[in-house]
């Protein structure tokens, strides 16, 4: 049986694994699942359609799934999915999805996702991202793996951020952020590759080399956007590790219908 504080406000009808432990005065609303090994901290309300993994740790204050912050909203049964090992600090708010798009907001696995934090409706976040202290994220964002956030940074709705990009603290973001980009400032202007994220996760030189020389086509050769996707098109097969790296460059530039950060 769940642990659960004699002052926590539990709904009956809410799915808590034998393993969750809740937190003084949280409330937990009908509709909420709540997988194996997750903590939820004192004063969090969780409520709406919302699922959540295994082994997440909510802090204090956190509120998950509340109604979406948009005019349209009509009580739609939307939803949040939050996946698996998540770190979920204090005063973080994640809303529903609408019906306008997918009608869910869904976070990954493995983020660490520090205080006051906003996911707005139906934005998607990957896995192992970094998110500092009270980004703001508008409806509709599209966030992919091994990112850095930097805090007090604020990203447009519709905008995507690549995997392994990288932007700076008090950035504003209004247009797309590509794969492996370092970017910062208000607005946002693409600064440097970012190496830091790759090589941890153990990327060759070459393979390092082949982001820089990617990231130079983009920004440094003053080439048209398909110029660039031409000539980046053409490092396959140079260092076959990277091949997978080019390709998630194409596929992201390939859909960049609001621009990209220059």
């Amino acid at each position: 049986m769940a642990s659960i504080h004699p002052t926590a406000l539990v709904d009956p009808q809410a799915k808590l694994a034998d393993s969750v432990s809740v937190g003084p005065y949280a409330l937990i609303g009908p509709h909420v699942s709540i997988g194996e090994g997750s903590t939820v901290g004192a004063h969090c309300v969780i409520e709406g359609h919302t699922t959540i993994g295994r082994d997440n740790r909510i802090f204090q204050f956190a509120s998950l799934g509340a109604a979406p912050q948009d005019k349209k909203y009509a009580g739609e049964p939307t939803q949040l999915i939050i996946g698996d090992r998540n770190t979920i600090r204090e005063f973080t708010t994640f809303n529903t999805g609408t019906v306008q798009d997918k009608g869910v907001t869904q976070i990954g696995d493995d983020n660490w996702i520090m205080a006051y934090v906003h996911v707005a409706h139906d934005c998607v976040i990957g896995n192992d991202n970094v998110i500092a202290n009270s980004v703001q994220f508008a409806g509709h964002v599209t966030v992919g793996n091994h990112t850095l956030i930097g805090g007090i940074s604020g990203v447009h709705q519709f905008v995507r951020i690549g995997d392994f990009a990288m932007v700076g603290f008090q950035t504003r973001l209004s247009q797309d952020l590509p794969p492996f980009v370092q970017a910062a400032g208000n607005p946002a202007q693409a600064q440097n590759v970012h190496q830091e994220g790759p090589r941890r996760r153990g990327y060759s030189a070459e393979r390092l080399s082949t982001l820089k020389q990617m990231y130079k086509l983009l920004y440094r050769k003053g080439l048209t956007l398909e110029a660039s996707k031409a000539e980046i098109a053409a490092l396959r097969g140079q260092v076959p590790e990277a091949d997978a790296d080019i390709d998630m460059m194409l596929g992201f530039l390939a859909d960049a219908s609001r621009g990209i950060v220059r």
